[in-house]
């Protein structure tokens, strides 16, 4: 007589290769989810450094077309907020330069939940991300804007960090 069913060792060895493949499956699932978010964070950190160097960019073109010097109230003497060697912060929406108590002690961009738009807003939402300005004077007629975009997933600290010179005209 001859039995048609599957033995209790077919069995197990079946289960086996079904739970071998859910796991690689979910691995790789999760492993791209965490491409993913790390992606996007980067992406914003990218923009959140560009924008960054436009508003230095932009106040030095505002001082030129007031008649002031190029570095006026940026960084002309040790009393402006982003003197060389200073860390500073400068919000995008009300072009305010801020002093930080030291290098690596920005406080974190917050973000308007209505418009996406990032600051230092006290009303916003605080973000994982911290920027970070600081200029180092090459000669009398250019400096060097260095941002720092920095932030943390769970124990793990990224940063991203970029450099641009700019021009007195």
């Amino acid at each position: 007589m001859k039995n048609k069913g599957f033995t209790i060792i077919e069995s197990l060895v079946a289960i086996s290769i079904l739970v071998m493949a859910i796991i690689g499956t979910s691995s790789a699932v999760q492993s791209a989810i965490s491409s993913y978010i790390f992606s996007k964070d980067q992406i914003v950190a990218f923009y959140l450094a560009q924008e960054g160097f436009e508003q230095i960019r932009n106040l030095r073109d505002e001082n030129r077309l007031k008649n002031r010097d190029w570095l006026y109230g940026i960084a002309r003497d040790s009393g402006d907020p982003c003197y060389f060697g200073n860390a500073c912060t400068v919000d995008s929406i009300t072009a305010v330069i801020a002093r930080c108590s030291g290098v690596g002690s920005c406080p974190p961009l917050r973000q308007d939940s209505g418009t996406g738009f990032y600051g230092y807003n006290a009303a916003w939402s605080p973000t994982i991300f911290t920027r970070e300005i600081t200029l180092a004077s090459i000669n009398a007629d250019e400096i060097a804007v260095t941002v720092t975009v920095s932030w943390s997933k769970s124990i793990v600290n990224r940063q991203f960090k970029a450099r641009e010179n700019l021009l007195n005209w």
